[in-house]
C-alpha cells in the first residue's frame, strides 16, 4: 500500500475529474439529440438547436469525458437572458447539474449586465418548477396553451423570471414607491 509523506497509507486509485463546461457546438448536436429524445415526448428539433447556434445564443453543456450530462441554451435581450432549454439527461437527474447549469447561466447574465433571466416550463413539470424556485427564480405568469401535449392538446407555460445580483446598476421594471 502506498503512503503519504508522514507514513499514513493512501489509496493508489486516482479519482475522475469533475465534469467539465464546454461550448455546445453543431458538432455536439448528435448527442444533444439523444439526449433531447430521452428526455421529452416533444423535444426541440436538430433545427431548433442549429437555428439557436447560428443566431449566436449562449449555449454550454456540460460533459464527463465523452458522456453529455447536460445542456442549456439562452437567447440573450434586452436587460435579460431567455432561458430557452435546460435539460439534464435522465440517467442523470438529481446530481445537482441543473443547479450548477443555473450557476453559469446567473454568471452569464452578470458578464452580460442582464438583471434578469426568464423562462417558461410545462405546468406538469413540477420537478423543473421546484428547482428554478429552489434556485431564486419566482413565478411570474402563465402563457396559456404554449406548449403542444399530447392527442393535439396544448399545455399552459408558467412564466418564471430570477433577478440577478450584479446584472445592472439597479432592478429593472421596479416601480418607485408613492415617495420616489
Amino acid at each position: 500500500m502506498a503512503r503519504s509523506a508522514k507514513g499514513a497509507p493512501v489509496s493508489a486509485v486516482l479519482r475522475d475529474p469533475a465534469p467539465s463546461l464546454q461550448p455546445l457546438t453543431v458538432a455536439d448536436l448528435s448527442r444533444v439529440m439523444a439526449v433531447e429524445q430521452r428526455a421529452y415526448p416533444f423535444p426541440w428539433t436538430r433545427g431548433n438547436f442549429i437555428d439557436s447556434l447560428a443566431a449566436g445564443y449562449v449555449a454550454k453543456m456540460l460533459v464527463d469525458g465523452d458522456t453529455l450530462l447536460a445542456y442549456f441554451v439562452a437567447m440573450p435581450g434586452v436587460d435579460e437572458l431567455h432561458l430557452l432549454n435546460l435539460t439534464v439527461a435522465p440517467q442523470y437527474q438529481g446530481q445537482g447539474h441543473a443547479r450548477l447549469l443555473l450557476e453559469v447561466l446567473r454568471a452569464c447574465a452578470r458578464d452580460r449586465a442582464c438583471p434578469s433571466i426568464w423562462l417558461e416550463v410545462r405546468s406538469s413539470n413540477a420537478r423543473a418548477q421546484a428547482v428554478y424556485l429552489n434556485n431564486g427564480f419566482e413565478r411570474q405568469g402563465l402563457r396559456r396553451g404554449y406548449y403542444p401535449a399530447a392527442a393535439g392538446q396544448r399545455e399552459d407555460a408558467v412564466v418564471m423570471r430570477l433577478f440577478v445580483a450584479g446584472g445592472a446598476a439597479s432592478e429593472p421594471n421596479r416601480k418607485p414607491d408613492a415617495a420616489g
